[in-house]
């Protein structure tokens, strides 16, 4: 995939912003969790978890997920006149379960802590969707923002 100028500055704000919030379905039950990003590049967003975990068992029931990277205002409302809550850069897309030696390897080298559950790790990536920032500037006009896909 030939990444855009658009979906760089998607990359740039996930992996300067890490903490994100993860939505997923549970039979007909929205759940949302606060997760740390392992790192975004051209190809999407990429998470470890555990298989005993129901992040796992939502996403293997039904991929879809949203996410949603917040970065806050670089001053506080009261320091800047205007109302600014920050941006949140939303995405959506399918999760896909990685099974592969090499990217395995990758995340055991950058997080050895999880070796010692090595069995029970997954990484989801989440792929094939769109993300869009948000800013208060934009609150009554969701459905003009551009949506870059990805």
């Amino acid at each position: 995939m030939v990444i855009t100028i658009d979906f760089e500055k998607c990359v740039q704000f996930a992996n300067d912003h890490p903490t994100c919030s993860i939505a997923t379905v549970d039979g007909d039950q929205p759940r949302v969790r606060t997760f740390g990003l392992w790192f975004a590049d051209k190809d999407g967003f990429y998470f470890s978890s555990g298989k005993t975990k129901s992040i796992y068992r939502q996403c293997t029931a039904n991929p879809n997920v949203e996410l949603c990277f917040y970065a806050p205002p670089e001053r506080p409302p009261e320091e800047g006149g205007a109302m600014d809550i920050g941006t949140m850069m939303r995405a959506t897309g399918t999760v896909k379960f990685l099974d592969d030696a090499a990217i395995k390897q990758r995340l055991f080298d950058e997080r050895p802590f999880l070796r010692s559950v090595a069995e029970n790790v997954v990484i989801l990536h989440v792929h094939n969707g769109e993300a869009w920032f948000w800013t208060w500037e934009d609150n009554l006009r969701e459905a003009d923002i551009k949506r870059i896909p990805f």
